[in-house]
């Protein structure tokens, strides 16, 4: 695979979980990150860990539900590395978890606002950058639930599978000027949301429960696959893929030089009669 080098790659949720995993692997690989997050402590922590391992990374506190915020977040990233060549957006919250008809409505806007539209907000703080270099690359960060139903987090499961159409729309629109967007599915895998699972016990169902232990006792998806995927949908020997939803569990190695049908990898439906 091509290396991803000296890249300016801003990580949206870089403070923990998946989106500090995937910030701190794009600097290993020699990349000039940018690490956006709301929590001062987190990014903190995200930046010194960065810089012991020699990366270079540049803090930006910002909330993804802003788009002023994630605007200015952009034009730092064009003072300090030069361009966005590499938008993650890896932000999200879990969102209430029980069944549909016993949560709060109250609380449904905060989490549309963190995992649809601050993703939408991110893209288009970078598209018109990209379009007009004609050159960039977008990875989406999906979840369980986008692609299948998943009783008890019915709002995470519909922003999620609303990202998968959205990214798969937005491929459609940029393709002429060599963008690629993707979503990548990280799999199973310990973050803050293992412990929000177990915390709601019943709430969240036995399935779901028994998963989440699971996760905790191995750590779930081995964090160099998730990596190791993200800088290949980020390097130019995936410049044939875009609108696609990618799992860390798929074969996707295959997919360096194979054509990939239309259908393949989207939540497109094909009915056997």
């Amino acid at each position: 695979m091509q290396a991803l080098t000296n890249a300016g790659v801003l990580v949206t949720g870089a403070g923990r979980g998946i989106g500090k995993r995937l910030a701190i692997g794009f600097a290993a690989a020699g990349n000039r990150v940018g690490l956006l997050a709301r929590s001062k402590a987190e990014l903190d922590l995200a930046h010194l860990e960065i810089e012991h391992a020699g990366g270079n990374a540049l803090r930006i506190r910002a909330d993804v539900t802003d788009y002023e915020q994630v605007s200015a977040a952009v034009d730092r990233m064009r003072v300090h590395y030069g361009e966005v060549n590499v938008l993650i957006c890896a932000a999200g919250v879990p969102g209430p978890i029980g069944p549909f008809h016993m949560q709060s409505p109250k609380g449904w806007a905060d989490v549309v606002h963190t995992n649809l539209l601050g993703v939408m907000n991110a893209c288009h703080a970078v598209l018109p950058h990209m379009i007009e270099r004609r050159a960039g690359k977008i990875i989406v960060i999906s979840g369980p639930g986008a692609t299948a139903p998943r009783p008890n987090f019915s709002l995470y499961a519909a922003t999620k599978a609303g990202l998968v159409r959205l990214v798969e729309t937005i491929a459609e629109e940029i393709g002429d000027h060599n963008i690629q967007i993707n979503c990548l599915g990280p799999g199973g895998t310990y973050t803050h949301m293992t412990d929000e699972i177990l915390r709601a016990g019943e709430r969240a169902g036995w399935k779901e429960t028994e998963e989440a232990l699971e996760v905790r006792r191995t750590g779930g998806e081995a964090p160099d696959k998730q990596i190791q995927l993200a800088l290949f949908l980020a390097s130019e020997d995936s410049n044939h893929i875009s609108g696609k939803l990618i799992h860390a569990s798929d074969d996707w190695k295959k997919l360096r030089s194979g054509n990939i049908h239309a259908e393949a990898y989207t939540l497109r439906r094909t009915l056997k009669m």
